[in-house]
């Protein structure tokens, strides 16, 4: 089973290596790692998709939290949140009608053309993996040059959010200050 996390950690060098550091050791791989600043100017937002059961899951939040750097850890259920990943793809353009039915598929996957020469497309896409899979899969056999993806990030639907209780968070940030 996919785990995506959420984690809050402090903005600072070298947590990022910490947090992988902490996965290597005990064997877990990262499927997909997004990292980025918040709302916060000194906090930042680590979203990591793992896969294993309830176990596995509960061993990774209970070894994150034990980090100086991590400020919250929550497990985001995929009923409950809104996730989505970026892809820039790059695809041959050789022909013109090659090229007419790339704009249609872009179109439908409700995709944008972000860069046009007389041999490459370069497409800007957003949603879910399986949209994603999909519309690679649909423009594999033109010829695909250069696929660049960012991984899941993902939030809770609703008023819940990681950092609902801004207190914690604050008292947290003072205690290792």
């Amino acid at each position: 089973m996919r785990h995506t996390i959420a984690v809050l950690v402090k903005d600072h060098p070298g947590v990022l290596a910490r947090v992988a550091s902490l996965f290597t050791r005990r064997g877990f791989n990262i499927e997909s790692l997004a990292v980025g600043h918040t709302e916060e100017t000194d906090i930042s937002r680590m979203t990591i998709v793992v896969k294993g059961d309830e176990r596995v899951l509960e061993q990774i939040t209970k070894q994150l939290n034990k980090l100086i750097d991590v400020i919250r850890v929550k497990d985001i259920s995929p009923q409950n949140s809104v996730e989505r990943e970026l892809a820039l793809i790059k695809v041959n353009t050789a022909s013109l009608p090659a090229r007419s039915e790339i704009i249609q598929t872009v179109d439908i996957f409700r995709a944008n053309i972000i860069d046009v020469n007389s041999q490459i497309v370069t497409i800007e896409t957003t949603g879910t993996e399986d949209k994603i899979n999909a519309l690679i899969e649909l423009l594999r056999p033109f010829g695909l040059k250069e696929v660049a993806r960012t991984g899941k990030i993902a939030l809770s639907r609703g008023s819940k959010d990681i950092s609902t209780l801004k207190e914690q968070v604050d008292c947290k940030l003072r205690t290792y200050i």
